[in-house]
């Protein structure tokens, strides 16, 4: 029985290499982003961060990041909301690679940093991602009159001056988010703007130079059916924003999508510029594309001179509101 157990142990159901691997008996087996970091304040950026409860029930937490530099601020600081990547699988705001961006991001554009940390695929299948990062966005907005639970939100956060952010997967999140905040709002909150980095956008019909890459096009099909298994397909207004009816009511008026070359959602971003230009939403919406480089670069390669200067653009996109 134990080496027919073994065997099972081992054989495996779903392979989503380089993300994870499902097995026949249930296990999940992650195979990047699951190295945690403590919180702490770094010597490089001056940047200290704590983290956070946001929800015991849901199991939704945050890490937060403010400048030292000159503390506490001389004036309330804009807040940047970001959602990791990991295409609702891998990752959280705990890792090393998260850690350190946040750092660099809080430092260099002055802002006050909350770092999501949501429910994750396929034990909890979206869209329990983005239930979970409306929940951290409303405990964020909680704080508007400085009776919230966290004392560097109460006193410091600048809620005229609210930015979205997030790669790959969170910036579907942040997509998602922003609509949500233009049909719902949240009262004292000022969207001000979104920064999407290589967003997790996709749907039925290939664009681009999507026809090129039949098997690339199949695996990111079989990975949104694995990390939303009730899904109507890849047309879902969930992941493709182009069959959204509500994309029109997207709650900012400034969008900077940053897209890669070799990336194989590339177009999509592209697509999501045209899309919302058409559709009566009416802001402002830029796109800067990295030459030579894939999905998620700046995240692997921080130190590489082109995630440097994806930092800046990111950076001066905030510091310009």
């Amino acid at each position: 029985m134990d080496s027919i157990s073994s065997i099972l142990d081992n054989e495996i159901a779903v392979d989503l290499t380089p993300l994870l691997k499902l097995y026949k008996n249930g296990r999940i087996e992650r195979l990047m982003g699951e190295e945690v970091v403590p919180p702490s304040l770094d010597p490089t950026t001056n940047v200290e961060s704590k983290d956070v409860i946001i929800s015991k029930e849901h199991d939704i937490s945050a890490r937060l990041f403010i400048p030292k530099t000159a503390y506490p601020p001389t004036q309330k600081l804009p807040l940047l909301v970001y959602f990791h990547g990991g295409a609702f699988c891998i990752g959280t705001p705990f890792s090393p690679t998260y850690h350190n961006y946040l750092n660099s991001v809080t430092s260099l554009a002055n802002v006050i940093g909350v770092s999501v940390h949501y429910r994750r695929a396929p034990e909890h299948p979206v869209p329990a991602a983005h239930e979970d990062s409306w929940l951290a966005l409303k405990w964020v907005a909680s704080h508007v009159n400085g009776n919230g639970s966290d004392e560097w939100l109460n006193q410091y956060a600048d809620f005229e001056k609210v930015f979205l952010g997030g790669d790959s997967a969170g910036a579907n999140i942040s997509h998602y988010l922003g609509i949500r905040v233009g049909k719902e709002k949240l009262d004292g909150v000022n969207l001000e703007g979104i920064v999407y980095v290589h967003p997790y956008f996709w749907g039925v019909d290939p664009i681009g130079s999507e026809s090129d890459r039949a098997e690339d096009v199949e695996w990111n099909h079989n990975l949104w059916r694995f990390a939303c298994p009730t899904t109507s397909g890849s047309d879902d207004p969930l992941i493709n924003p182009a069959k959204d009816p509500n994309l029109e009511n997207l709650g900012c008026k400034r969008v900077l999508i940053c897209v890669a070359e070799q990336d194989l959602v590339k177009d999509r971003g592209w697509y999501y510029k045209e899309l919302l230009e058409k559709n009566g939403w009416g802001g402002v919406v830029e796109v800067i594309e990295t030459e030579n480089e894939n999905h998620g670069f700046h995240i692997f390669k921080p130190t590489c001179e082109n995630a440097k200067v994806l930092l800046n653009q990111v950076v001066s996109f905030i510091k310009s509101a």
